[in-house]
C-alpha cells in the first residue's frame, strides 16, 4: 500500500510542476478551469461534461508526456539534432491535434448556450 501511495504522490507532483513550471501546462491549466466553470455557468448535460472532460484528460495528458519526452530528451542530447527535433516536433504536433479538436468540442457543446445568452 505504501507503494501505491507514493505513486498517487509522484503523480501529483507531476501535475503540480506541469501546471506551475510549464508555459504550455499553465495554458492548459487555464483552459481546465474557464471550460470547468463554464460547464458549471451552463448547467452541461451529462453526455457534454462526458465530452469536455475528455477533452480536457487528453490535453493535459498529452502535455505531460510533451513535457516529460522533452526534457528527456534534453537530458540525454543537449545539442541540437535532427531526429531529437523530429521527436518533439511530432510530441507537440500531438498536443495540438488534441487542443484543436478539444476547441471544436468546446464550440459545439458551449456554442449553443452562448448564442443563447446572446439572445440569438
Amino acid at each position: 500500500m505504501k507503494n501505491e501511495i507514493q505513486s498517487f504522490r509522484a503523480a501529483f507532483k507531476g501535475l503540480f510542476d506541469l501546471w506551475t513550471q510549464e508555459r504550455h501546462g499553465r495554458f492548459h491549466l487555464l483552459a481546465t478551469v474557464c471550460a470547468l466553470a463554464g460547464g458549471l455557468v451552463c448547467g452541461l448535460q451529462t453526455f457534454e461534461w462526458i465530452a469536455v472532460l475528455l477533452c480536457i484528460a487528453l490535453v493535459n495528458g498529452l502535455e505531460a508526456l510533451n513535457s516529460a519526452l522533452e526534457q528527456t530528451l534534453d537530458l540525454l542530447h543537449p545539442d541540437t539534432h535532427p531526429a531529437v527535433g523530429r521527436a518533439k516536433d511530432l510530441a507537440a504536433g500531438a498536443v495540438l491535434v488534441a487542443a484543436i479538436v478539444s476547441a471544436a468540442v468546446g464550440t459545439l457543446v458551449f456554442g449553443p448556450y452562448v448564442t443563447e445568452a446572446m439572445g440569438y
